[in-house]
């Protein structure tokens, strides 16, 4: 369920170009939640430096809650950055296994197809 990408890059060079691939790819970073430094705050502190990022495109994002608006539990789309070892992973939901479990029409499958392709593209530009 999760699209996964596995790179030699320095995890903090991929986390700060983020923000700038999003956007040539059509999405605007929202958020970003440093899980190591919020964890450790609510006294529960863990070894790994574990960021997500909540990734919006709105045009997308209005074209399917507009219609659909049960996909909102998905949205917005995010994007997990982590080291393990000496390489940094990459990580989204595969958003192909969720369009599964919903009865959608053609047109809003392969739109919400071609969010996946960018954020794999999104991915693909941080390796």
């Amino acid at each position: 369920m999760l699209y996964t990408v596995t790179t030699g890059r320095n995890t903090e060079d991929v986390k700060n170009e983020i923000e700038s691939k999003a956007k040539e790819v059509g999405f605007g970073l929202l958020k970003e939640y440093k899980f190591k430094e919020i964890l450790k705050s609510k006294g529960h502190p863990i070894e790994r430096d574990i960021t997500v990022y909540e990734l919006c495109n709105p045009a997308a994002a209005q074209a399917i809650l507009d219609i659909h608006p049960e996909v909102s539990v998905y949205l917005p789309c995010r994007v997990s950055i982590y080291k393990d070892g000496d390489k940094t992973i990459i990580s989204t939901i595969r958003l192909e296994d969720i369009l599964r479990s919903f009865e959608l029409e053609n047109e809003y499958k392969a739109h919400m197809q071609d969010i996946f392709d960018k954020l794999k593209k999104l991915i693909a530009n941080l390796e």
